[in-house]
């Protein structure tokens, strides 16, 4: 039963945030919100462990769709970091600063990038592109990130600044004009660069908070030198391209590993 402590403790995790935010904010939302995102995160870490081949894919899909089409088409909260801005500078602990709090920003301590990994509604679309396996190598271009960073703190800023009124149909406009943006150039850059997370890599704004926390992360994929033969195939499948063989957290690109175990799963003599 060892190897199913992992499953077991993000549960728990969840659950405890669940009851919590349930009691302290008098809401039955977050007690299934929360025990739902925990169980489908759960399931997925379950099923790898029996060498189910789409077992992240499960738990992405389940999370992804939950937030795009539930808390964003249907209950018209913004997820974006537009939203994140919003709720923030309106002084309320809601909805997208919850979200961004567990997910984003101190979760990463715990769990690193697997934001990206399980729950993302844009890289749930990406990665059913054909370019699993970057064909190029990785571009200085990440500074494109905060750029998007801070046009949207800038966006958000200015619309309060203008004292504009109704402010919560614009962030759902924006939530819907936003994701539409993400995807088309999510779609454009990974068949330009021929790597289905280039838009993780470049553009998405949100890793400006996940990278940091993300190095300090207490669930990393490690290597066992004793068995590994530097064949360099984990080098090779990594989407993110990590440099998984180095167990120093200044490993190469180490804070952009998003825990999606395709080197765990391709490793030839179980090293990973």
């Amino acid at each position: 039963m060892k190897k199913y402590r992992l499953p077991v403790m993000m549960l728990t995790i969840f659950e405890i945030m669940a009851v919590a935010l349930w009691l302290t904010k008098d809401n039955l939302f977050y007690l299934f919100n929360f025990s739902y995102i925990g169980f489908a995160i759960s399931l997925g870490i379950y099923l790898f462990i029996r060498k189910y081949e789409y077992a992240r894919r499960v738990t992405q899909l389940l999370v992804g769709l939950y937030m795009l089409v539930y808390l964003g088409l249907i209950c018209n909260e913004n997820m974006q970091i537009e939203g994140f801005w919003y709720y923030l500078f309106t002084g309320v602990f809601e909805a997208a600063t919850i979200h961004y709090a567990v997910a984003k920003i101190f979760g990463p301590l715990i769990f690193g990038r697997g934001w990206c990994g399980y729950a993302c509604w844009t890289a749930m679309v990406l990665d059913f592109l054909p370019y699993k396996i970057p064909e190029q190598p990785r571009r200085n271009i990440g500074w494109i990130r905060y750029v998007m960073f801070e046009v949207s703190l800038i966006f958000v800023l200015f619309l309060f600044l203008a004292h504009v009124g109704n402010m919560e149909r614009i962030m759902f406009r924006a939530f819907i004009a936003g994701n539409l943006f993400y995807y088309v150039i999510g779609i454009y850059l990974a068949f330009l660069f021929k790597d289905n997370r280039a838009f993780c890599k470049y553009i998405c704004p949100i890793t400006v908070f996940l990278k940091p926390m993300s190095y300090y992360s207490l669930l990393r994929v490690k290597c066992d030198k004793s068995k590994c033969i530097s064949c360099g195939k984990c080098k090779r499948i990594c989407p993110m391209n990590v440099d998984i063989t180095d167990n120093s957290r200044k490993r190469e690109n180490g804070t952009e590993c998003i825990l999606c175990f395709e080197c765990v799963k391709n490793c030839p003599k179980d090293a990973l």
